[in-house]
C-alpha cells in the first residue's frame, strides 16, 4: 500500500538574529562611550589677549612681508610691461624696413623682366659707338652691385626682424609671469588682513579694552627706550663739540671745507626729507600706496627721499642696501630704519629715538619710537 503523502506543512528555517543583536548592541555601546568621552573632554582653551596681541602682530608682519611682494611684482610687472612696448614699436619699425627691402628687390626683379638680358657681344654690336657701349657696361656692374646691397640689406631686416619678434614673444611670458606673481602677492596681503580683522571680531568689548591697555604698554616702553637713546646721543654730541674746541675746531665745522660742505648738503637734504614726511602725518596707511593720499611704509620713505631730490628703490628689501650701513647709536635725522628679521618694514628717523612712518592698515602716518619693533638695520640714503 503506498506510503500516504504528509499533510503537515514543513516548518521553514529560522535565522538565528542573536548575533546581530549582540553587535549591534556593542557598536550602540561604543557610541555611547565616545559620545560621553567627547562630553567629558576639555573645549579647546581660548587664546590669552597676549597670544592674541602676538598673533596680530605677526599677522601684520606677514601682510607687510606680502606688500613688499607686491610693491615687487608691480614694479617688475611695469618694467616688463615698458619693455613689451619699447620692443613691439620696434618690431613695427624693423618689419617696415624689412617691406621697403622687399619692394626694393621687387623692383629690380620687374625691372629686369621687362628689359631681358642681352650677352655682352650683342650689346656691343647693337651699340651706337664702342664708348657707349663701355658706358651701358659699367652702368649695368653699378646696378648689379646694386642689387646685391638691396639682397644684403632685406636678408639683414629679415634676421633683425625674426630676432625682435623672438625676444618680444619672451619679454611678453615673462609679462605673463610678473603679472601672476602680482595677482599672488595681493591676494596674500587681503588674506591675512582678512585673519588679523577675524581674529580682532571675536573679542569682547573687555577683551579689546585689555589688548588696548597691552598696546599701551608696549609704546611706553617703547617711548622709554627712545628717551634713553635720545640721552646717549645728546652726551656723544656734547662730547664731540667738547673734543672739537679742545683740538681748536669749531664743534660741528671740524674737518676739511669739503667734508663741511658735504655734511651741510647732508644735513639740508634730510631737513627735506623730514619736512615732506612731517606732511604726510595723518594719511592713511595704503598697502601698494605711494601717495599722494596714501602711503605703505616703503612708498613713504621712497616719496619723502625723492622730495630731497634722491631716488631710491619701491621695497624695503631694495631700500636697505642704498646708500650706507648706520649703527642705532649713529642715527641721524633722515636716516632710514627698517624693522623685523625678514625687512618688511621701514621708517625715518626724526631724532631722540622717534621716527615718522606708515605703521600698518587701518592706521594712518605718525611718530612713533624706534624701539615699537624690532629693529634689522639702518641705513643713511645719501
Amino acid at each position: 500500500m503506498p506510503a500516504l503523502a504528509s499533510h503537515r506543512k514543513p516548518r521553514p528555517r529560522v535565522r538565528s538574529t542573536i548575533p546581530a543583536v549582540g553587535l549591534t548592541s556593542a557598536a550602540l555601546a561604543s557610541v555611547t562611550l565616545l559620545s560621553s568621552q567627547s562630553a567629558m573632554a576639555a573645549p579647546t582653551p581660548k587664546p590669552s589677549i597676549e597670544e592674541v596681541q602676538k598673533k596680530v602682530d605677526d599677522l601684520y608682519r606677514q601682510a607687510g612681508n606680502a606688500t613688499q611682494k607686491y610693491n615687487q611684482a608691480k614694479e617688475a610687472t611695469d618694467k616688463q610691461r615698458s619693455k613689451v612696448d619699447t620692443l613691439l614699436d620696434d618690431v613695427a619699425k624693423r618689419t617696415e624696413k624689412l617691406n621697403d627691402a622687399r619692394r626694393t628687390l621687387g623692383n629690380y626683379a620687374a625691372a629686369q623682366y621687362r628689359n631681358g638680358g642681352l650677352a655682352p657681344t650683342a650689346t656691343f654690336f647693337l651699340a651706337d659707338d664702342p664708348q657707349s657701349f663701355f658706358d651701358q657696361t659699367h652702368l649695368m656692374d653699378r646696378m648689379a652691385e646694386r642689387q646685391q646691397q638691396a639682397v644684403t640689406e632685406f636678408r639683414t631686416q629679415q634676421a633683425k626682424a625674426s630676432e625682435q619678434r623672438a625676444e618680444a614673444v619672451e619679454s611678453l611670458e615673462t609679462l605673463t609671469e610678473s603679472q601672476a606673481a602680482l595677482r599672488t602677492s595681493k591676494e596674500n596681503v587681503r588674506t591675512k588682513l582678512a585673519e588679523a580683522r577675524t581674529l580682532l571680531s571675536k573679542l569682547t568689548a573687555e577683551e579689546k579694552a585689555r589688548l588696548a591697555e597691552l598696546e599701551r604698554k608696549k609704546e611706553a616702553e617703547a617711548k622709554r627706550k627712545a628717551a634713553e637713546l635720545a640721552k646717549k646721543q645728546a652726551a656723544a654730541r656734547k662730547e664731540a663739540e667738547r673734543k672739537a674746541e679742545e683740538s681748536g675746531g669749531s664743534g660741528t665745522e671740524t674737518g676739511s671745507g669739503s667734508d663741511a660742505g658735504s655734511g651741510s648738503s647732508a644735513s639740508t637734504k634730510a631737513e627735506k626729507v623730514l619736512a615732506f614726511a612731517r606732511a604726510q602725518i595723518g594719511k592713511p596707511y595704503v598697502w601698494g600706496a605711494t601717495g599722494p593720499s596714501s602711503y605703505d611704509c616703503s612708498g613713504l620713505t621712497q616719496a619723502a627721499w625723492k622730495a630731497a631730490g634722491v631716488d631710491i628703490p619701491r621695497t624695503t628689501w631694495d631700500q636697505v642696501n642704498v646708500g650706507t650701513r648706520i649703527a642705532t647709536a649713529d642715527l641721524q635725522p633722515g636716516d632710514l630704519v627698517f624693522f623685523y628679521d625678514d625687512i618688511s618694514h621701514v621708517g625715518i628717523y626724526k631724532g631722540d629715538g622717534m621716527m615718522i612712518h606708515a605703521p600698518k592698515p587701518g592706521a594712518n602716518v605718525r611718530e612713533e619710537s624706534i624701539y615699537y619693533m624690532p629693529i634689522y638695520g639702518s641705513v643713511r640714503p645719501a
